[in-house]
């Protein structure tokens, strides 16, 4: 890994394996988001970039087959990669998934990418909800909001899902709870 000014070489790092993955990895707002983020609880890496490189690893063990191998990347590359523009003076502007997806949007048309892209830490939110917050009829409902909006998209969805989970020093309670929620995908 070639360092400048401590910041590493992410096209080297992140490996893109085709145009798409390369022309992304070239964008203005790619690099930036890629260089963002400081060591914390959940993220000891501190960049978005090695937190990247962290699910991609994952992704090789979680990808039941080529074409689903193919989505986690696009939506591992993408998913945090945009928290940089989430907040702004203190105050949160729009979700990092969102922003992730309406930037996508302009390179790709794949719904189920799109969706998942937008919704990645949609689970851990439910499981706040309903764990942290006490508020379980409200995650039920989330929750079921949820699993209909993705529908036949459930797998990739917990596939990614665990991908982004088993990083870090990532509380594994919430992929325990998604798990028995929806049962065996």
């Amino acid at each position: 890994m070639s360092m400048i000014l401590n910041i590493p070489d992410f096209t080297s790092l992140l490996q893109p394996e085709n145009t798409l993955e390369a022309i992304l990895l070239e964008t203005a707002e790619f690099q930036e988001g890629l260089i963002w983020g400081k060591p914390r609880f959940g993220h000891p890496e501190g960049m978005v970039g090695l937190h990247v490189r962290e699910v991609l690893d994952n992704v090789e063990h979680c990808a039941a087959n080529e074409m689903m191998r193919e989505q986690l990347r696009l939506v591992t590359l993408a998913h945090d990669t945009f928290k940089f523009r989430e907040f702004s003076l203190g105050k949160r502007l729009k979700h990092h998934g969102l922003l992730a997806r309406e930037f996508m949007e302009g390179f790709i048309s794949d719904p189920n990418v799109l969706d998942i892209i937008e919704l990645h830490d949609e689970a851990f939110y439910i499981w706040r909800m309903a764990e942290l917050a006490g508020q379980p009829s409200l995650a039920t409902d989330r929750l079921e909001n949820l699993l209909i909006r993705l529908g036949d998209n459930l797998p990739l969805y917990f596939a990614f899902y665990r991908c982004d989970t088993q990083t870090g020093d990532k509380v594994q309670a919430p992929l325990f709870w998604f798990e028995q929620k929806i049962g065996a995908v």
